[in-house]
C-alpha cells in the first residue's frame, strides 16, 4: 500500500514514515500542497494523509481541487484546530477522517485500516471500464467524468457487460435478463437497447459478435 504524506514538520513526518513502515506501508513524504499535486499527478496512491497548516496555503484548497476532479483517494487529514467548525468545514470538503495533533501513532495506523477497508469496499459497489464508470449503489453511470443518463434497462444490460468483460454473451442470455421488462417482447428490443448505450457512450464500446451474440472488448 503507498501512502502520500503531506506534512511539513520534518520530525513529525519523519516519525510517521518510520511508524508505517513497520506496518508495512510504503510512504512518501511531501512538504508543500504544490509538491503534493505533483506527486498525485505522477504516481498512483491508495491514501494521502494530508496536514492542516502547510506552509503555501490551507489545505482544504487541495481537499476541494481533488474533489472537483473527481479523484477518490481516501483523506486523512492532521489538525492543531479541535474547533467543531473546523473538522465540519474539513468534512465538508472531501475529508473522510480527521485527527487532531498530537496523537498516537497507533490510533493513526488503526484509523488509516478503517479508510483502507472502507475503499476496498467501494469498489465492488463501482464497475470501472477505461474511462467508463458505473456505480452500482447510486445507479449512476459516469464517461470521460460526465454523468450519463441511462434508462434502467440500459443499465441493467452494462452492468452485465462490465462483469462479463472479453465474453460473449448470447442473444438469449441477454433476452433472459430482460425478463420482467415492463413486459418488452419486441423482437429488436436487444439491438435497440445496445444501439442506444453505443450512441450515448462509445461506438465501438460493445461489439456485435455476427451470429452469437455481443461483446464488451477489455479495451476500447
Amino acid at each position: 500500500m503507498r501512502i502520500l504524506l503531506v506534512e511539513d514538520d520534518n520530525l513529525l513526518a519523519q516519525g510517521i514514515v518510520t511508524a508505517l513502515a513497520r506496518a508495512s506501508y510504503q510512504t512518501e513524504h511531501c512538504r508543500t500542497g504544490k509538491q503534493a499535486l505533483q506527486a498525485l499527478d505522477n504516481a498512483e496512491f491508495d491514501l494521502m494523509i494530508l496536514d492542516l497548516g502547510l506552509p503555501d496555503g490551507f489545505a482544504g484548497k487541495i481537499l476541494q481541487q481533488l474533489r472537483a476532479q473527481q479523484h477518490q483517494l481516501p483523506v486523512l487529514v492532521l489538525t492543531a484546530l479541535d474547533q467543531i467548525d473546523t473538522k465540519l468545514q474539513l468534512l465538508n470538503d472531501g475529508a473522510d477522517d480527521y485527527m487532531v495533533k498530537p496523537f498516537d501513532v497507533r490510533e493513526l495506523e488503526a484509523r488509516i485500516r478503517v479508510l483502507l477497508r472502507r475503499k476496498a469496499e467501494r469498489r465492488h459497489d463501482v464497475l470501472q471500464h477505461g474511462e467508463l464508470l458505473l456505480d452500482l449503489v447510486k445507479h449512476s453511470c459516469e464517461y470521460a467524468g460526465k454523468t450519463v443518463n441511462l434508462t434502467r434497462r440500459e443499465f441493467l444490460l452494462l452492468k452485465d457487460f462490465l462483469q462479463h468483460k472479453d465474453k460473449i454473451l448470447s442473444r438469449q442470455h441477454l433476452e433472459e435478463l430482460s425478463v420482467g421488462w415492463d413486459g418488452d417482447t419486441e423482437s429488436n428490443a436487444i439491438e435497440v437497447h445496445i444501439h442506444n448505450l453505443r450512441k450515448k457512450l462509445h461506438p465501438e464500446l460493445i461489439k456485435t459478435v455476427r451470429g452469437i451474440g455481443y461483446l464488451l472488448p477489455g479495451q476500447i
